[in-house]
């Protein structure tokens, strides 16, 4: 072999069958899950400005797009609750009929065991301060009380029917309260999804128009710095010692490197959570005309599954499915 070139890798490129043969990375619809947000007494959906094409729920519509999640073949929903009202606490947590809870009825009535239904498991959308936790005399969020909390709000979602819990206020030990509560309460079978690293970061805010968010200040005391890799691995090891069934990185797209340490480093599954302000940067982009939506989605979605994350939460997986059909 004297010619040049001697190799020709765009021999594996020359069409769309030949790509898809040679493809590495595979997104599947049940790779994907749809975080759906369920509001309180709505009469009909509310369309978040900064999100656009998402919205607030009612019941109704809630139970449809679970629906229709089942009938794509999505992995699961996360449901997170907004409520009519909020107190220092987050009582409204612990409500049987609380809205949270309803909606996870609501939601495994609507699919059974043919849809994975996943509930967050955090106070911030329940207090009127806006933060994960409950707070101490000073204002500083109390870890050790907000664990009892946490605990019972398990109890309470795997009563209402929850597959998987997810507990994301990043609260020390966390994961352990919830699995020893979960077993006491005979729920030895519900799954924890463990936002095990959770970066404070500036890309959550459209997330807080999304649940009408009462946060004061930031949550820089209990969510991790950008600035860490190695306490992103400290963090997993724990919360695996602690009982968790899968470890979740949120963001994605600014931590993708994280997702690939945190594969690498451990057995069991990996998801990452596809977050607010991303898919507002590509939504946005796209309606200026800057980049091409559809193509932006997948490759979007591609470059975390790439990255090793077993599981995607992304507000664009009922929309990815019709993608991936028409690739």
């Amino acid at each position: 072999m004297t010619g040049f070139p001697d190799v020709r890798p765009r021999r594996l490129r020359q069409s769309a069958a030949m790509r898809r043969l040679v493809a590495e990375t595979t997104l599947e619809p049940r790779q994907l899950i749809l975080p759906m947000f369920v509001r309180e007494g709505a009469r009909e959906p509310l369309p978040i400005s900064s999100m656009p094409g998402v919205y607030q729920h009612t019941r109704d519509t809630a139970r449809k797009a679970v629906a229709e999640a089942a009938q794509l073949g999505l992995g699961g929903v996360m449901l997170f609750g907004v409520p009519e009202e909020k107190d220092e606490v987050g009582s409204g947590a612990l409500d049987p009929d609380g809205i949270l809870n309803v909606a996870i009825r609501d939601a495994v009535s609507e699919a059974g065991d043919s849809l994975l239904v996943m509930s967050d498991l955090c106070l911030d959308e329940f207090t009127s301060h806006g933060h994960c936790g409950v707070l101490d005399s000073e204002g500083r969020v109390d870890n050790d009380a907000t664990l009892k909390i946490y605990a019972e709000m398990g109890v309470a979602q795997a009563s209402a029917g929850a597959h998987i819990v997810g507990p994301s206020g990043m609260m020390d030990g966390q994961v352990g309260v919830v699995r020893r509560a979960l077993d006491a309460a005979n729920f030895q079978d519900t799954v924890i999804l463990a936002y095990a690293v959770k970066y404070a970061s500036s890309f959550f805010g459209p997330f807080r128009e999304a649940v009408n968010s009462s946060l004061q200040g930031d949550r820089k005391t209990y969510q991790q710095d950008g600035a860490n890799a190695r306490d992103a691995i400290r963090e997993v090891d724990l919360d695996i010692a602690e009982g968790a069934d899968i470890v979740m990185v949120k963001p994605a797209l600014p931590y993708l490197d994280i997702i690939r340490q945190v594969r690498d480093h451990v057995n069991v599954p990996v998801a990452a959570y596809n977050i607010s302000g991303e898919y507002a940067m590509v939504e946005a982009a796209a309606a200026n005309g800057w980049i091409h939506r559809e193509n932006a989605i997948l490759e979007t979605l591609t470059s975390i599954r790439r990255a090793g994350a077993d599981q995607i939460l992304t507000y664009w997986a009922a929309e990815a499915v019709a993608l991936l059909d028409r690739r």
